[in-house]
């Protein structure tokens, strides 16, 4: 059976996606320990662009909220504490963020996490045709359209994207 066809069992996100009635593509690959989009990419024979990041962030409060990125961008954490607004952004800590979502890190999917937060997409990750973004398990990755994730989630468009490797 081919990589890009393997069925993985339900995920709490799938069967969100389900329940919702929302198409989705399903692709596996072969998780690495820190490989992250990069890997997946790679693996899957997609831009890095196209394979969206689910990351669970703070504010100063300690409220959790997250943000989903294009693979190849870092958050411009002032930048986005300023268009949420709040005083300041963090990366929750690995244990933290696996409470608030209910998933391990690496396999954090901003759908069916186990507490409700407020999710901020990077703007330009809408306007792409398609997106690959976490299925709920590590080395899964659902294929599906954009605008899934303001209509189901209502997902609040934020600019506050860097290029890997700029400042």
């Amino acid at each position: 059976m081919s990589k890009k066809t393997a069925h993985v069992s339900e995920t709490l996100a799938t069967q969100f996606l389900r329940l919702h009635k929302v198409a989705f593509g399903e692709h596996v690959y072969d998780y690495v320990e820190h490989g992250g989009t990069g890997e997946s990419s790679k693996q899957l024979g997609v831009p890095e662009h196209e394979v969206v990041k689910t990351l669970v962030m703070q504010d100063e409060k300690a409220q959790p909220l997250i943000v989903l990125m294009h693979g190849d961008c870092t958050v411009s954490l002032k930048e986005l504490a300023r268009q949420i607004p709040c005083k300041k952004v963090e990366p929750c800590k690995p244990d933290v963020a696996q409470r608030h979502s209910g998933y391990l890190v690496g396999g954090t999917s901003p759908f069916g996490t186990r507490k409700a937060m407020p999710v901020f997409v990077e703007a330009t990750v809408l306007a792409l045709p398609r997106i690959l973004i976490n299925g709920g398990r590590r080395g899964y990755l659902v294929g599906i359209e954009p605008r899934v994730l303001t209509e189901l989630l209502a997902a609040r468009p934020v600019e506050c994207a860097l290029k890997t490797g700029a400042e």
